[in-house]
């Protein structure tokens, strides 16, 4: 799984780093077929600082790309919803992809 971790009007820490990092296993916990993480951290300049921090993510899994934003006063908070999304959205792409399909049962006579 390639990781990409920018920044943009912000500094991308090293305990930043680490934090997206560790949140972003789950989803290769639960998917192993996922090929490429593209995360990017933003502060904008809104009036109202309740919405001032964002977190977007695209994933590329084999077939399909996946995306999720979120934003919050706090930048960590938005991680943590910006992962639960994700980990949602990838469930539900392997679930769909999944073959449930149960051969009938042959027939006596």
């Amino acid at each position: 799984m390639n990781l990409t971790i920018s920044g943009h009007h912000l500094e991308v820490t090293p305990a930043l780093r680490g934090y997206v990092t560790s949140k972003l296993e789950r989803i290769s916990r639960h998917f192993d077929q996922v090929v490429d993480v593209k995360v990017l951290l933003t502060i904008d300049n809104l009036k109202e600082k309740d919405l001032r921090q964002r977190a977007e993510c695209n994933i590329h899994v084999k077939g399909k790309d996946l995306f999720a934003e979120s934003a919050h006063a706090d930048l960590y908070a938005a991680v943590d919803e910006l992962a639960d999304k994700l980990d949602r959205q990838v469930l539900r792409y392997k679930d769909k992809t999944q073959d449930h399909h149960h051969e009938p049962a042959k027939r006596l006579m």
